[in-house]
């Protein structure tokens, strides 16, 4: 069993305590003491390691409670849909897992994946056939026949990409049912989506109450919690009556809505990272304007409700929805804690409590995981300088200096390099050409 003191530096403890000076020792996969009692029980182990902290701070491993493994960065929908293929996402998903630990993060939670292939890679890396965070997920995300976020290239039954479709009673407990015994730690649930005859009405609920309600009664009987994409107020409000027990998202509620996620205590994984890159860095990608005016509405928009539910003792969770070109894996995990700082108002150390304390929820590992505290697994991150001041630290590899999960030092050396996957991504014909001698208008 080995065993680590970390002392001399700054500690996080990840529950949104002032940052201390203090001692922290791990025995085996475990915090075992803080303080002067750390320093006394060291002096009188047989080996231990000594980490001297000096100019650093020791702080609880990032938890990425949105974080698609196994879409391997794709630029669109039609690329996880058709270009996909099993065997080979599942490893490209294991490769990309050695990004994270390098970002700092220590566990995620996959909502869905295509081929459901995160059972297989949460239960290789379990088994310790590679490194890589914790990972908890769920299998294919349900849909009605209405659709999720992709119109018409979803199929009308059955499965597409990270999608499938279940219509009625029977449909929806074999499915759910289905998951469970495949091993889903999640049921996952679109609950709103887009018709593309009515995308000017934005996102919409496609599920009766009594459908959702049917979903939760299934999964819960069987001891499995159930989480929901919901955007609009008829979305949120129906998935928290019907039990759910995590709203990613959360947008375009109403106070009533609000209110009732506050009253039931419902933890919210906001996932915004996707929006704020596209409003910082939009304009230099070539993404139409009215699309990054669109984004940014939607966090302006939120922020009183999300400092409401905040305020009132809501979980807020942190999730980069990486997976897709405008969040690659290894590079924005950090960045949703600073989009809460920025837009809702949370302070450095309520935004890292998010990103580690409140993130364990989502890995089913609620006080055992996300804080430096005796009886805390040991998933641990060394940082240099301070996030508590700084919380970009965060975001730049040279200031990454050490990852621990289960007390284990993760191999932090960059992953080899890797070249382009034929039939992997979509081809592109480059951009519309036009004939200066013809006018459209």
């Amino acid at each position: 069993m080995s065993s680590y003191l970390f002392h001399n530096g700054a500690v996080i403890n990840g529950a949104g305590d002032p940052v201390q000076t203090t001692s922290v020792l791990v025995e085996g996969d475990r915090i075992t003491h803080l303080g002067a009692q750390a320093d006394d029980r060291a002096r009188h182990l047989l080996e231990v390691q000594r980490i001297d902290l000096s100019g650093k701070t020791l702080m609880p491993g990032l938890i990425d409670a949105h974080c698609h493994l196994s879409f391997d960065d794709a630029s669109s929908n039609p690329e996880i849909f058709f270009q996909r293929r099993h065997a080979l996402s599942a490893i490209t998903a294991l490769y990309n897992g050695r990004k994270l630990l390098r970002a700092g993060v220590t566990g995620i939670l996959d909502p869905d994946s295509v081929f459901e292939n995160m059972v297989d890679v949460r239960d290789a890396l379990e088994a310790g056939l590679m490194q890589g965070p914790r990972i908890a997920c769920g299998c294919y995300a349900l849909i009605t026949g209405v659709g999720g976020t992709a119109g018409g290239l979803i199929n009308d039954t059955g499965v597409t990409g990270y999608y499938k479709v279940v219509n009625g009673h029977d449909e929806i407990v074999a499915e759910v049912r289905r998951q469970v015994k495949v091993g889903a730690d999640w049921i996952k649930v679109h609950v709103s989506g887009v018709a593309p005859r009515y995308a000017q009405r934005g996102e919409q609920c496609s599920w009766l109450q009594e459908e959702l309600d049917l979903i939760c009664r299934v999964a819960h009987d069987l001891g499995v919690p159930v989480m929901g994409h919901c955007r609009g107020d008829v979305a949120n409000r129906r998935a928290a009556l019907s039990g759910m027990d995590l709203i990613f998202h959360a947008t375009g509620m109403s106070e009533d809505t609000t209110s009732l996620l506050i009253d039931r205590k419902i933890p919210v994984c906001p996932a915004m990272t996707f929006q704020a890159n596209m409003i910082d860095y939009g304009a230099d990608l070539g993404t139409d304007p009215a699309l990054v005016q669109l984004f940014e509405r939607e966090i302006v928009d939120s922020a009183q409700n999300m400092q409401r539910l905040h305020r009132a003792g809501v979980p807020l969770l942190c999730g980069s929805e990486a997976g897709f070109s405008m969040v690659p894996y290894g590079h924005w995990h950090y960045r949703e804690m600073e989009v809460f700082m920025k837009y809702f108002g949370l302070t450095s150390l309520q935004a890292i409590q998010c990103g580690t304390q409140s993130g364990a929820l989502a890995l089913k590992m609620a006080g055992q995981t996300g804080e430096i505290a005796p009886g805390m697994k040991a998933d641990l991150l060394v940082v240099q300088g301070d996030p508590s001041s700084d919380i970009t630290v965060l975001g730049r590899s040279e200031s990454i200096e050490g990852v621990w999960i289960d007390g284990k030092p993760m191999d932090l050396s960059p992953p080899l390099p890797r070249k382009p996957i034929r039939g992997w991504t979509m081809p592109s014909m480059g951009k519309r050409l036009t004939n200066p001698g013809i006018r459209d208008a």
